[in-house]
């Protein structure tokens, strides 16, 4: 079987508090990646950058001060054509970092023939967790999808996914 991993599609990276035009065009792309995993019978995991009240007395929000993604409002769901792919057979995890353990501990459990990461943003969230995945499986091949992942900065968009090939994470669609 094969895993999708949809990153962090979450309304205040698309079109909330750090919104950025790029996320918006992932849209109907990461739709379609969703609707052929799941034709295939593969499995999709869903992650969301989850924050709280406290968040700007974290070190994430004393280095980021905008307030994002805190759980229970609008900006902390999925965007879209996305939200709108979620089904009750799928894994939601919820993370307070840019990597999750828990994301981790799950993939250590499975038998993937191989791993696929989209979403958002390619120089935070989406290296950690490819980072993660190549750790969690060493011999399961990882590959992002470069026309399914973006950042707010193409300088940063593009230097992690050199980061990543250089990890072995085959980037494809770049």
């Amino acid at each position: 079987m094969k895993c999708l991993i949809v990153v962090d599609y979450q309304v205040d990276f698309v079109k909330g508090k750090l919104g950025f035009d790029k996320a918006a065009m992932l849209e109907d792309k990461i739709a379609q990646k969703i609707s052929e995993y799941r034709a295939s019978g593969g499995e999709i995991i869903f992650t969301f950058d989850t924050h709280y009240e406290n968040y700007m007395q974290t070190r994430e929000g004393r280095n980021l001060p905008v307030a994002h993604c805190i759980e229970g409002t609008e900006g902390h769901m999925l965007y879209g054509k996305v939200a709108a792919a979620v089904t009750a057979a799928d894994k939601c995890i919820y993370k307070s970092a840019f990597g999750s353990d828990e994301l981790m501990d799950y993939l250590r459990s499975k038998h993937y023939e191989s791993i696929e990461l989209v979403g958002v943003v390619s120089n935070i969230c989406v290296i950690s967790n490819a980072v993660i995945a190549k750790t969690a499986l060493p011999e399961v091949p990882v590959i992002v999808d470069a026309s399914c992942t973006a950042s707010n900065d193409e300088k940063l968009h593009n230097a992690a996914l050199d980061i990543m090939q250089g990890l072995h994470i085959n980037v494809i669609n770049r």
